[in-house]
């Protein structure tokens, strides 16, 4: 990949990984209900979860959505409900001295599978696939798996430290509760794109 090329994809990865989405606003929910402490594993989910996800994409998932079009409708269909699911747990969350002992955030498998039907990182690893690793080689798709898990850890952790640095201030629980609705409207809001798409 030519320094150019990979300044480009830098770019794409930064723009596409800083931006609201499903991710990022789950992040800054765990964040100021959880902490940073609690909400690691769900960050580091997030920041692998998606590049791990790039690789298998590029090497010949993409091709499935060409040879079976239902395969779109399927995924639209998953990502909605499991959304929905999240933006409820979301919305009903309290603070963790309030909470149950159940209450805690994504553990590292739940938020690396949740890139599989989250469709703001469909979007991106198709997108990102498609204009800079066109030729579909190991290589190309390997740096832009990279990119991304380098950018996305930055953008990660930074998207759980605003939700932290909030958190002094939703100290009280109707302002805790305000701010989880909010989140929780914002994640059903993020799904436009896929009714839409």
């Amino acid at each position: 990949m030519t320094p150019d090329l990979l300044f480009a994809l830098a770019l794409f990865a930064a723009a596409t990984l800083f931006t609201p989405g499903p991710n990022n606003l789950m992040l800054m929910a765990s964040g100021a209900n959880f902490g940073l402490r609690r909400t690691m594993p769900h960050l580091t989910g997030v920041a692998y979860g998606f590049p791990f996800m790039c690789l298998p994409v590029g090497l010949g998932v993409m091709q499935l959505f060409d040879m079976w079009p239902p395969a779109y409708l399927v995924l639209k269909t998953a990502s909605v409900a499991y959304i929905l699911w999240l933006a409820w747990k979301i919305a009903h969350s309290s603070a963790p001295k309030e909470a149950n002992a159940e209450a805690k955030p994504l553990n590292f498998w739940q938020a690396a599978a949740f890139q599989w039907v989250n469709p703001k990182a469909w979007s991106m690893a198709l997108g990102a696939i498609t204009l800079y690793a066109p030729g579909r080689d190991f290589g190309s798709i390997v740096w832009v798996a990279g990119s991304f898990a380098v950018l996305g850890t930055i953008s990660a952790l930074s998207w759980t430290v605003l939700g932290t640095g909030v958190r002094r201030l939703l100290a009280r629980p109707e302002r805790l509760r305000a701010f989880n609705w909010t989140m929780a409207a914002l994640l059903v809001a993020s799904m436009a794109v896929v009714l839409t798409g």
